[in-house]
């Protein structure tokens, strides 16, 4: 049978014997009403946990709405719009709203990025990228993570922020008060927050990762006035939309995600393709790890991981990079950060640990030294890289390997019920 998952802008197709295949997963059969735009107004009709935002702001407010960077495939074109309606109604001006990206501790976004980022209010609002005056400490909070905002998003009289709800492979899931920490926060902050991934309890899926409960106490410091957060589909439209309180709505999205993508699966798999689903998701190995993430639930140990992504950018951090080029084994990786927490790090020992119990092969457009230095082997093919991955468990396992593809790895999450 012929499949297909997304690499970059374009698609690699393979052929797989039927025979083989476990299933592809996609999102849950879940119907919704609308898509886009009517989504998000809807929700704004209906906040959660707080009044409308419409209520919430009046004329003259230094307002601050933030958004995500092009790593994250929230569709803020399509999000802003009955934001600033709202705002608009409220007798707010656009000279008085400032768009913070959430950079976290990523690069500032090109022009080019930031037309795609703003859609119709490119040129219309003033924009916070990567250039901040500077910081405002707000204290620490009980883990000890320090909490510095930039002070543009600090001095702001309204803070609304943008996301998009999907698995984090340590925070449970994304959205609410990460728009804050890590968005629009500091490195040592991050760094110092991400240590908690350690915790058993910080996986994929858990809404009280102790992750997430620190960035949300960091929140409440500083103070998230509103949130618009999004579940998409498959096809990187709106489906669903929650509006409010950065909590009780970041919540309300998490379990409209569960129905969507939470994915029960009765057998392990001794094969995993599994894909971002291409742009932007997979621009480096950094943002790819998170659906080799998700690909490690199902895969049996000795297994092997078929990871596809372009990672036109690279490795994508320098932390990162450097770890896994001074590492003579994956083992060597998860100890350093058993003797070193350092961001960027941690996701090379999430990586690493991993490729510590079943192989994990990359299809990319890096070059081959780079992916070895990785502790991966390189392909350049989809079916180049399956033929060799049935070949190799049939010879180990004497038997036809059961093979599963996970076209949107970092969205579907499998919930083993073996």
């Amino acid at each position: 049978m012929q499949l297909n998952v997304g690499i970059g802008t374009r698609e690699e197709v393979f052929e797989l014997p039927e025979a083989n295949l476990i299933e592809v997963m996609h999102a849950n059969d879940v119907q919704f009403s609308a898509t886009g735009e009517p989504v998000v107004r809807e929700a704004l009709a209906h906040p959660i946990g707080t009044p409308h935002l419409s209520d919430l702001v009046r004329p003259g407010q230094r307002i601050c709405i933030i958004t995500s960077d092009v790593t994250r495939p929230l569709p803020t074109a399509t999000v802003l719009p009955p934001v600033m309606d709202e705002l608009h109604a409220a007798g707010v001006r656009d000279q008085d709203v400032l768009l913070a990206i959430a950079l976290g501790s990523h690069r500032p976004q090109t022009e080019d990025e930031l037309r795609t980022i703003m859609g119709p209010y490119y040129g219309k609002l003033a924009v916070l990228n990567g250039d901040s005056a500077g910081l405002v400490h707000f204290g620490q909070t009980s883990h000890g993570t320090p909490v510095d905002i930039l002070r543009e998003v600090a001095q702001a009289d309204v803070r609304i922020s943008l996301g998009n709800v999907e698995y984090h492979y340590f925070a449970g899931y994304s959205g609410g008060a990460k728009a804050i920490m890590p968005g629009v926060s500091t490195f040592q902050a991050i760094q110092a927050n991400h240590s908690l991934m350690v915790d058993p309890a910080a996986h994929s899926g858990n809404m009280e990762s102790p992750v997430r409960l620190d960035l949300e106490e960091a929140c409440r410091m500083v103070g998230l006035d509103f949130i618009v957060n999004v579940v998409l589909d498959e096809d990187k439209r709106v489906v669903y939309a929650a509006c409010g309180d950065f909590v009780a709505a970041q919540r309300d999205a998490c379990r409209q995600l569960d129905r969507l993508y939470g994915c029960q699966l009765h057998e392990y798999a001794d094969i995993v393709v599994v894909s971002q689903g291409g742009a932007p998701k997979d621009l480096n190995l950094y943002q790819l790890q998170k659906a080799l993430d998700n690909a490690k639930h199902p895969v049996r140990d000795g297994g092997v991981i078929i990871l596809v992504g372009s990672c036109a950018e690279g490795l994508g951090q320098p932390t990162f990079e450097q770890w896994m080029h001074e590492a003579h084994s994956p083992q060597d990786v998860v100890d350093h950060l058993r003797r070193e927490f350092k961001l960027g790090g941690h996701k090379a020992a999430a990586v690493a640990q991993i490729e510590c119990r079943c192989q994990v092969w990359l299809v990319s457009d890096m070059p081959d030294d780079l992916v070895r230095d990785c502790f991966m082997r390189p392909f350049r093919h989809v079916q180049e890289a399956l033929d060799a991955a049935l070949a190799d468990q049939r010879a180990k396992l004497e038997r036809e390997p059961r093979v599963l593809v996970m076209p949107h790895g970092g969205s579907t999450l499998p919930l083993m019920r073996v």
